[in-house]
């Protein structure tokens, strides 16, 4: 009970900073400073893609990062705004909105409100593993796509036009005429702001080039007037505290943002995870998944209390933080401290400040979400896992953000849906050692005469069952030596109870009975001998004979070491058989194929 009301349980951060040490002081004030630096220009940009004004931004930064500090386990992350997030709010409020600016505000809130929701859900329910659920190809495409996505759709910012395609290929087939309404006042701010952020990263690097360009080119339009040749800039800000509102839409919409805000708390939360996990390899301490489910779910219920939207792990600004030796999470709030004073303040001057510069900045963010070469580098290393990214940025592009997010998920299930049901397995014999080897992977190692070893590469369960049973019996029947003993690896496949399972295997010694045959278990022999009795499967000389380990199995088998050895040749021929008569595609009822060593060890994934 004690533990249950606990600090650390409910508040990490705090009771982290509890135990915080004065030399941490300097390091943290000055990365909170940096990081405030980077995340004021990315703010106002990311509420321009979100479509919301560039004071919801600044909300977007203050609150969030300090309920963060509080909850989270991570003493690096940064969290706020985030290209893909941002796109996926945009992709799905836009539509919905239909160009009343108050609708997509109210909107945004909404759908913020629904994600922590459901962040919070989902820690309850300990589901942080779903931090390992979209893998990094199913990420790798998705980053790529949001951001080509991001790019196109700020080419009208850079160049001073407006769409009025709403997807990304339309826009991309119509570019020519795009082109041709070049606004050249609009280009050359553009280039401006392109030019001072590339010489700022070049000769300053310590700098925050975003904001030295927000600066240049606000400086620009204020100082030689540049808002006469109808460059775009944000206007009045505002400023203060943000004033609460009832949404005013109707109730149905809130049913068509309850999905995509499930599919932006998975994404949130999986990039969080990959960010807060690298940077927590770097500096020595360890994530719990669970708890930062909670923390992220309680920054975006903060975000839509103070009027902003989705947030996110910001792999960027954290990167900042820690650049800058970072020790704390006080560097959150040193640096929302600073955002605040500046949106309470000091707006007047971001009324300069162009939108041209705002869509310089944003394509140079989403530059540092492509990994082509990444992506690319999976044709030779994993093929399935280029597939899948290859797919996943396709359907983005062509799909939208929202379908493509739904796409990957489903491949991603249905990948691993496909490893489960149809896992790979191997044939085991023995070396000259008497050591237990894959049949294929060393050339000494031999079948043994008489006897099937086998191993399931997966753990048994209801949709798998009865492809184990079919492999077994296809091995069998495939064997010209009609073994009289088939030997499980128990260990690799029968991982838990399932009734379905037990079923099966009282099935398959009925059918090994009929046929002479004899059943042994290898391992986990007190767990499989209460789940046979529980089932009412018999064991012993005259059921399923359960042995400790693969060694005892065998010397049980009296075919250990020199009685296995005895006749080379017939070992020999035995191996060669195994290997040369492998069951295949054709072969079997259901199109189940074994995958071969060598297969294995090259990489090939069975079809």
């Amino acid at each position: 009970m004690r533990d249950f009301f606990s600090l650390e349980r409910w508040l990490p951060g705090l009771a982290a900073l509890l135990q915080y040490q004065r030399a941490w002081l300097m390091p943290d004030l000055r990365a909170g400073l940096s990081v405030a630096a980077v995340a004021l220009p990315v703010a106002i940009a990311y509420a321009e893609l979100a479509g919301v004004g560039a004071i919801v931004g600044l909300y977007s930064c203050i609150l969030p990062m300090v309920v963060y500090a509080l909850f989270g386990t991570s003493r690096q992350l940064i969290v706020g705004p985030d290209a893909a997030t941002c796109a996926v709010i945009a992709a799905v409020v836009t539509p919905l909105a239909a160009g009343d600016p108050t609708r997509q505000w109210q909107l945004v809130m909404t759908m913020t409100a629904m994600t922590g929701f459901w962040c919070l859900i989902a820690s309850r329910f300990k589901l942080g593993v779903l931090a390992d659920f979209l893998s990094r190809p199913i990420l790798m495409g998705l980053l790529n796509g949001v951001a080509i996505t991001i790019m196109v759709s700020q080419l009208s910012k850079i160049f001073g036009f407006t769409f009025s395609e709403r997807y990304l290929i339309e826009r991309i087939l119509n570019g020519t005429s795009y082109i041709t309404q070049t606004h050249l006042p609009t280009l050359a701010m553009s280039l401006t702001a392109l030019l001072t952020l590339l010489l700022a990263k070049r000769y300053k690097p310590s700098w925050p080039s975003s904001m030295v360009a927000m600066v240049v080119t606000a400086a620009l339009v204020w100082a030689l007037n540049l808002g006469q040749f109808d460059i775009a800039t944000l206007g009045a800000v505002g400023s203060g505290l943000p004033a609460f509102q009832m949404p005013e839409f109707p109730p149905g919409l809130m049913r068509e943002l309850v999905l995509p805000a499930l599919n932006l708390a998975m994404v949130s939360f999986v990039s969080m995870m990959l960010t807060a996990r690298s940077f927590a390899a770097k500096n020595g301490y360890e994530i719990d998944a669970d708890k930062e489910f909670r923390a992220l779910g309680m920054a975006n219920l903060a975000a839509a209390a103070s009027q902003g939207f989705a947030i996110s792990g910001a792999d960027s600004r954290t990167a900042v933080n820690d650049a800058n030796g970072g020790k704390s999470q006080l560097v959150s709030i040193i640096a929302a401290a600073v955002i605040a004073l500046i949106t309470f303040y000091l707006t007047a001057p971001l009324q300069f400040i162009p939108t041209a510069a705002l869509g310089v900045v944003l394509v140079m963010a989403s530059l540092s979400l492509t990994d082509f070469r990444g992506l690319w580098a999976l044709r030779d290393s994993d093929r399935a896992a280029f597939w899948l990214a290859l797919i996943t940025f396709v359907s983005v592009l062509t799909m939208g953000v929202i379908p493509g997010i739904t796409l990957a998920v489903l491949l991603g299930l249905f990948q691993f849906l496909r490893n489960v049901m149809r896992p790979t397995d191997q044939l085991l014999g023995m070396d000259d050692e008497g050591v237990v080897r894959t049949l294929g992977d060393n050339e000494q190692a031999k079948a043994i005469p008489g006897i099937l070893v086998y191993r399931f590469n997966s753990p048994l369960t209801y949709f798998n069952a009865p492809y184990f049973k079919r492999r077994v019996l296809a091995l069998l029947v495939q064997d010209p030596h009609n073994p009289r003993c088939l030997v499980v690896d128990a260990v690799a496949c029968f991982t838990h109870q399932d009734i379905s399972v037990m079923s099966m295997v009282g099935e398959l010694h009925k059918e090994l009975k009929r046929r002479g045959i004899h059943m042994v278990m290898a391992g986990r022999h007190g767990q499989m001998s209460q789940w046979f009795k529980q089932a009412g499967i018999r064991v012993g000389e005259d059921g399923i004979i359960l042995c400790p380990d693969m060694y005892q199995a065998l010397r049980m088998t009296r075919c250990y070491r020199e009685p296995v050895f005895k006749d080379d040749e017939v070992v020999e021929s035995t191996t060669d058989t195994l290997l040369s008569r492998w069951p295949q595609d054709d072969e079997l009822p259901d199109s189940a194929h074994l995958t071969r060593p060598c297969e294995q060890e090259a990489g090939t994934t069975p079809v």
